[in-house]
């Protein structure tokens, strides 16, 4: 299934939503819920992994801004939210009301930004969605827009992680309806580090901590992360050598 095709499916999936739910909530559920929980999480995985207050963040597949109101009140640099729904980004935009950030749809899979200009790229949730041979171009473009010594943080799909046999599950018995997760196996994303010249920081299983919590924060089903916290996704990092 080509990027567009992909998009496409993407941006009627969100549509769906919209006719089932308010606005605010279609825009939760558009990127899996837990929309507070997660955008804190996943702010505290970039810090885990070096991400300074004024440096330079890429997000590719921002979403509705999960990460981006998470990062608000911590990220005075600049920051790039990209995603392949104009609502989504739309929404990102108009909710965290920073004229200092960029926000912009991306229609294929470059990252609209000029070499070395970043210190931390991610891709929380997008390498789910997409075919190997994207997902690595799309590491290729992170490589190029990052500093010497900068950072990716992705997130994945792994058969080696038992509870994400259920992902697996239903795509067998939704296989027709257009939307896609992709599993993708570490030996895959070592194999593409060493052809892109990326150093592999590390992997952490999906039902591990990702990263200590400066609060408690509550989940949608009232359950509170107290400590730390885990997306549920396997955590891959990788650096640009200096």
């Amino acid at each position: 299934m080509s990027k567009t095709k992909l998009g496409e499916a993407y941006r009627e999936f969100v549509r769906s939503l919209g006719r089932r739910h308010t606005r605010a909530r279609a825009m939760e559920l558009a990127i899996g819920g837990e929309f507070e929980a997660f955008g804190i999480l996943e702010r505290e995985i970039l810090i885990r992994y070096g991400l300074q207050p004024t440096q330079y963040v890429i997000d590719v597949g921002c979403g509705s801004g999960r990460l981006a109101n998470g990062l608000s009140p911590y990220l005075k640099g600049p920051y790039l939210g990209i995603d392949v729904v104009p609502d989504l980004v739309e929404y990102a935009k108009n909710l965290v009301v920073r004229p200092d950030w960029r926000f912009e749809v991306g229609g294929g899979l470059e990252i609209p930004e000029k070499a070395g200009r970043a210190d931390m790229v991610c891709f929380f949730s997008v390498f789910t969605h997409l075919l190997h041979e994207q997902s690595y171009t799309y590491l290729k473009e992170a490589r190029r827009v990052l500093k010497p010594g900068g950072t990716i943080v992705f997130s994945f799909l792994e058969f080696a992680m038992p509870f994400h046999w259920n992902v697996f599950e239903t795509m067998l018995q939704n296989s027709s309806d257009g939307h896609l997760n992709m599993f993708v196996e570490r030996n895959a994303f070592q194999a593409w580090a060493e052809h892109l010249e990326l150093e592999v920081v590390e992997f952490i299983d999906g039902n591990q901590p990702h990263a200590r919590l400066p609060h408690p924060v509550k989940l949608d089903d009232g359950r509170v992360l107290s400590e730390s916290g885990s997306l549920g996704q396997s955590l891959g990092v990788f650096r640009k050598p200096a």
